[in-house]
C-alpha cells in the first residue's frame, strides 16, 4: 500500500511538470494626453455611449494585419480592458478635459441627457505600409437628439499614426497619438453640431 502511495505520488509529480506554462502578458493602457480646457460652457448634457464593434474588436487583445486580408494579434500583450471601453473612456476624458460640455454620462449611469454620441468601431488594429507597422482608428459617430430620437449629424472618424518602430511599445504609443487626434476632432465637431442644433 505504502509503494503504491508512493508511485500516485510520483505520477502526479511527473504530471505536473508536463502542463503547458501559462503566456506572460504585458498589459497596455491607451496613451493619452490631455486636451486644453475650452471656457465656453453649453446649456445642454451629453451621454457617450460604448461604441459597437464586430467580434474581432470587442475584446482585450491587441490586434494587427501583417499583411491585407491577414489578421493576427500580438503575443503576450492585451490592452487592460475590452477596445470600445477603451475608446469610450478617451472620449469621456477628452470632453472632460475641454471642459464646454459640464453635464457628461454614459449609458451605464442611465441618467437623462438631451444629446448621446452612438458610435460603431470599425477599426482599431495595427496595419504595415510598407514594412512599418501604423496605428488605424476608425469610428461612424451619429449625434443624437434623445428625446425626439432623431440624428443630428453622423460622420466617419478615420486617423493613423505611422509607429516610431516595430515594437509593440512603439505601436501602442502610436494608437495613443491617434487616439488624441481622433478625440480633439470628434470634441470640436460634437459641439459644432450641439449648438447648431439647439
Amino acid at each position: 500500500m505504502k509503494r503504491l502511495s508512493l508511485l500516485l505520488a510520483a505520477g502526479l509529480l511527473g504530471a505536473c511538470s508536463i502542463l503547458p506554462q501559462s503566456e506572460p502578458l504585458d498589459i497596455y493602457l491607451l496613451p493619452a494626453a490631455a486636451l486644453p480646457a475650452r471656457t465656453q460652457a453649453v446649456d445642454w448634457s451629453l451621454r457617450i455611449s460604448t461604441p459597437s464593434s464586430g467580434e474581432l474588436l470587442d475584446g482585450t487583445r491587441i490586434v494587427v494585419l501583417p499583411e491585407p486580408g491577414r489578421i493576427n494579434t500580438y503575443q503576450g500583450a492585451r490592452w487592460s480592458e475590452r477596445t470600445p471601453q477603451l475608446v469610450r473612456q478617451r472620449l469621456l476624458d477628452a470632453f472632460q478635459d475641454d471642459a464646454r460640455v459640464k453635464a457628461l454620462s454614459t449609458e451605464d449611469q442611465h441618467l437623462q441627457a438631451d444629446l448621446e454620441l452612438v458610435s460603431e468601431l470599425r477599426s482599431f488594429q495595427s496595419q504595415y505600409r510598407d514594412g512599418r507597422p501604423e496605428a488605424l482608428i476608425q469610428l461612424d459617430v451619429r449625434l443624437v437628439d434623445v428625446r425626439a430620437q432623431r440624428i443630428l449629424a453622423s460622420r466617419r472618424f478615420s486617423v493613423s499614426q505611422a509607429a516610431g518602430d516595430t515594437s509593440v511599445a512603439a505601436v501602442v504609443a502610436a494608437f495613443g497619438q491617434a487616439g488624441d487626434q481622433l478625440s480633439r476632432e470628434l470634441v470640436d465637431w460634437t459641439l459644432h453640431e450641439g449648438q447648431r442644433s439647439r
